[in-house]
Parts: C-alpha cells; structure tokens; sequence
C-alpha cells in the first residue's frame, strides 16, 4: 500500500509532502527518497512534514528518522493533523494515512494549486467496502476533481477532523 499511495501521489523532486499519520516513519522515508534523494544538492530538497497525533508515536517515529539518517529531510510533528499544518506552508501533496470520515476541510486548503491529497475515506470500522482510497486534485482555490481509487482497511483519522474517541 505505500507504494500504491506513492504512486498516486505522482511525487517529484523538490516537493513539499504533508503526511498525516507518522506511523514508525517509515513511510515518510520512502517519500523523502523520492522528494529529497541525497545525492542531489541540499538546495534544491523538498521536505516530508509527519504530523502524528499520538505522543508516544511521534516519538518512536522520529527516533526512527534519525537514526536511519531522515533527519534532515523529514520533521515530525506532534499535533492534530487532521486540522493541517501547524506551519504557514502550502503542500504540493498531502498524504493521509488512517481513514477519514470525509475530506478534511484544512488539509483541502493546505494544498497549493495543483497539489494533491492521496486519503482513505469511509467508515471507522475496517470492513469490507466500508472505506475508498481517494485521490483529490486541486484545479482552483476552492475546486477540486475527486476520483476512488481502490477499497482498502486502514485505522481511523483521529482528531477534530476525524473520528471521535
């Protein structure tokens, strides 16, 4: 699934990713390869923002960045993703990592023009048909084209945005 979701995001050198969802970390390395490999200039990375909502998570995850040698290209942040970046930035993506009710209302407006969010969204309980994975591009200030990608079972979003609990 993480590459699945790399894929969709139609990541570049050089872009700004937002990532709702730290996990261990591991996604957002294989994202910072993609927007930040180290063997280009430092000066023309992008950057991995990881916003996990459960202490205990963002912690691991960041000691995990660090010590595999991410820290420089990705920073984790421990807050509520689901309400954006706590950061006055535009993302050139934002990938969710845990199923949302529907789409986030500030992570839509985090997106530059153009940008793109890669989400499950559907039910909090793990069931058959019960979340898609979809893909939103942002075509205007307020305009996007939505399309579903796949069924998938992923944990609920957590946050205001969220699920509740």
């Amino acid at each position: 699934m993480v590459f699945m979701m790399n894929e969709l995001l139609m990541l570049k050198e050089g872009m700004i990713v937002f990532e709702v969802g730290s996990g261990s970390g591991y996604h957002a390395a294989t994202i910072a390869e993609i927007v930040a490999p180290s063997d280009m200039p430092v000066e023309k990375w992008g950057h991995v923002y990881s916003a996990e909502i459960i202490r205990e998570l963002a912690a691991r995850a960041w000691k995990n960045l660090i010590e595999t040698g991410y820290g420089d290209r990705v920073s984790v942040l421990h807050c509520d993703g689901s309400s954006g970046l706590p950061l006055n930035i535009k993302a050139d993506r934002i990938l969710v990592t845990a199923a949302a009710p529907s789409l986030p209302k500030p992570l839509m407006d985090q997106l530059k023009v153009g940008g793109r969010i890669v989400i499950p969204v559907g039910s909090a309980y793990r069931i058959f048909f019960a979340q898609r994975l979809v893909v939103a591009d942002k075509i205007g200030e307020e305009k996007f084209s939505v399309r579903e990608v796949a069924d998938v079972a992923f944990v609920p979003l957590r946050g205001r945005y969220g699920w509740k609990g």
